[in-house]
């Protein structure tokens, strides 16, 4: 029962990655496209290509496959196949992370991007699946990367902006370096979503609070290091997007029994589940749910807690929030308590 209560739970992923998140045979598709950049175009192998080592392995794979994607028709499989994705798991509210330098340096132009993500969004909105976009700078492109990125934003804005976020390698890139561009997109009314603390130390999580004023933070999970850390993001509500089965596959996380999200819970941390890249981790938010369940215990009524945690830690505007809501709702009042 349990299973079918959270398959059937309308849920909101809050964490994930376009590139990241084509299935597999989205990334096959591509890949006989593009068959010059050797990433596998069997499913069978692609999967294999998939089993990383480490987080470095990760990236590596993460950056052949955005080679992948030069024009806006690429950007626009990608989407649709995200989205239907998404309309299968009872997602009905995601929001999804782009790296615009990546896309524009793999020699998809500018404006063809911009229509590319609208255009996807109008298809995903077809199919029941509210899409909006978290732009982000890729760490290892530099402080450079962050007025660029946030350039090209304010020059297209796509339909459906909600944020500004700084992702990729962790180590040696200090939250600071985009302390200026982070300001300006605030005052241009994005809200602040870096990545921290996913493979690093507390301090990465405290100068994304400091430096970024993030009102959300991506993976967050080394904040268990640091109880003022943790007591700090409970009292501000400052929501951790966690992606358990992600900290698992790039051994951020050395095994499910060491994951610190019943910690944080247990501290009063608001926290949500997401996927980060669910096609190359063979994941769906279905299954990070029942993760949660099977190995940390937790029952029915704190899945539901943690789903509408997902819904006020949104950027999503009063009506779709309102209609989350309210769908939550009727569900839970059908079916909570699980006999």
């Amino acid at each position: 029962m349990l299973e079918e209560f959270v398959a059937g739970l309308p849920k909101v992923d809050l964490h994930l990655h376009l590139l990241g998140a084509a299935s597999v045979p989205t990334v096959a598709e591509l890949a006989r496209r593009h068959p010059r950049h050797a990433v596998p175009t069997e499913p069978e192998t692609l999967a294999e290509y998939y089993r990383f080592v480490d987080f470095a392995h990760f990236v590596e794979v993460y950056t052949a496959v955005n080679r992948l994607v030069t024009t806006g028709e690429d950007v626009v499989t990608l989407i649709t196949g995200l989205a239907a994705d998404l309309c299968r798991d009872n997602v009905r509210y995601a929001e999804v992370t782009v790296t615009p330098m990546s896309h524009l340096k793999a020699g998809v132009p500018a404006q063809e991007l911009a229509e590319a993500l609208t255009a996807g969004r109008s298809a995903a909105a077809r199919m029941g699946v509210e899409l909006a976009w978290v732009h982000d700078v890729s760490g290892d492109d530099g402080p450079t990367a962050g007025p660029a990125t946030l350039d090209w934003v304010l020059t297209w804005q796509p339909s459906g902006t909600v944020g500004f976020g700084l992702g990729g390698p962790e180590a040696g890139i200090a939250r600071e370096w985009f302390r200026d561009t982070f300001a300006a997109a605030r005052a241009a009314g994005l809200h602040s979503v870096p990545h921290a603390g996913e493979v690093s130390g507390p301090e990465q999580v405290w100068a994304a609070v400091r430096e970024l004023s993030a009102e959300r933070v991506g993976h967050g999970i080394a904040a268990v290091q640091d109880p003022s850390l943790r007591r700090h993001l409970a009292e501000h509500r400052i929501t951790l997007e966690i992606c358990p089965t992600s900290n698992l596959r790039t051994r951020a996380v050395a095994a499910a029994a060491d994951h610190p999200l019943p910690t944080l819970l247990a501290a009063g941390v608001p926290v949500t589940l997401g996927t980060d890249d669910p096609g190359m981790f063979g994941t769906t938010l279905t299954a990070e749910y029942l993760l949660c369940h099977r190995q940390f215990g937790l029952a029915a009524a704190d899945l539901a807690a943690i789903a509408r945690t997902g819904v006020d830690a949104s950027f999503c505007g009063t009506a779709t929030r309102q209609a989350l809501h309210r769908e939550l709702d009727g569900y839970l009042a059908a079916r909570l308590p699980l006999s």
